[in-house]
């Protein structure tokens, strides 16, 4: 058996190396990627989910019955004995981001990340004039500071385009780019569907410069959409103006082989799970799209921080919905929130008022 430590070390180890890339992935004055989950149940959680109004029921699992509260409790505590991540101070954050932009980009775990960090500004400022719009994309805007939070939900990043044979999948197309471009801060994440076949695809066929075909290698596609992305980033986006983030892959908790990824032994889901997953109990691999995402952020000229989450994320299979959300059946894909997206948020927050000063 492969134990936790070999695979999180793996996971780490990538991580470093795509941090180390010196003129793509801008540097942390110390690794906040490193670490484990320690209890605390002073500090944790942030807020009160039964208290925000910006959490869609796929993620609000205490309302749909979960009854244990202990996965609220975990704080992330990095390793590095030179750095720690701070508290999530949301006025501090409010006053640094004043009249500023931030917008998610991405699939269903970009709007997991987005409700988290509404709900985090919302507990540091529950009575502050706050709009909300959904149209012509979904925007919470926090008036008394102008900061206004979007969602833009794009599956690929690169276009589905209709055509007379029926909708493509176009990897060297990224229409919505002009729009990206004048937000202040944008993160962004793709992966979830890029394995997904069938009426759930959201296309029919896929296009590769000017060869279309009904399907292709799933890696290779999902390498030349990031590698559109990035020469986008490099050809249009003004990085004094933009802050680039890209979320590494959240990690999944379902397992066909009878639980053995984390050493327990009968378990095929995350329905029970109540602790993060204890050192030395578990074995895995490091996830090919991750490497993709690395390499790609590697490629890039222009400073994009990685937000790589996938090591501190795949402790905890205590952390998603299960059963307990408003649209039923068992999601062990998406996070409770309350939960792990919070800390996601913290290690943006730190980023970005680093960089702010």
């Amino acid at each position: 058996m492969i134990r936790l430590a070999l695979v999180l070390a793996a996971l780490m180890a990538a991580g470093r190396g795509a941090a180390a890339a010196a003129n793509s992935i801008t540097q942390q004055r110390c690794d906040l990627y490193q670490g484990s989950w320690v209890p605390d149940s002073a500090d944790c959680p942030l807020y009160d989910s039964s208290a925000c109004p910006f959490i869609r029921k796929e993620f609000d699992c205490l309302k749909y019955g979960r009854p244990d509260h202990q996965y609220l409790q975990y704080r992330w505590q990095p390793s590095d004995a030179a750095c720690s991540l701070p508290r999530f101070n949301g006025l501090e954050f409010l006053m640094k981001m004043k009249g500023k932009k931030i917008m998610f980009v991405g699939d269903s775990l970009s709007m997991n990340q987005y409700d988290s960090l509404l709900c985090m500004l919302h507990a540091a400022a529950p009575n502050s004039n706050i709009t909300r719009d959904s149209q012509p994309l979904p925007t919470v805007t926090f008036q008394d500071y102008g900061v206004s939070i979007i969602l833009f939900t794009s599956h690929y990043l690169v276009d589905i385009q209709q055509d007379k044979i029926g909708p493509v999948l176009n990897l060297n197309s990224m229409s919505s780019g002009n729009l990206w471009k004048q937000m202040d801060v944008l993160i962004f994440n793709t992966w979830l569907w890029w394995y997904r076949t069938g009426p759930k695809q959201g296309w029919e066929y896929i296009q590769d410069g000017k060869t279309i075909s009904k399907d292709m290698n799933r890696m290779t596609a999902f390498t030349r959409a990031l590698q559109t992305w990035a020469k986008w980033v490099d050809s249009s986006v003004d990085t004094s103006k933009t802050a680039l983030f890209f979320q590494g892959v959240s990690p999944a908790h379902y397992d066909l082989c009878s639980g053995a990824g984390w050493g327990e032994a009968g378990v095929r889901d995350c329905s029970r799970e109540t602790t993060p997953i204890a050192a030395g109990a578990t074995r895995g691999v490091v996830p090919l799209a991750l490497q993709v995402q690395e390499d790609i952020l590697r490629s890039i000229r222009k400073p994009v921080h990685f937000l790589n989450i996938t090591a501190m994320s795949y402790m905890r299979k205590d952390g998603h919905p299960a059963s307990h959300n408003g649209l039923g059946g068992m999601d062990c894909t998406h996070w409770c929130v309350a939960g792990v997206p919070d800390t996601w948020n913290q290690i943006l927050s730190t980023t970005l008022l680093t960089q702010s000063g």
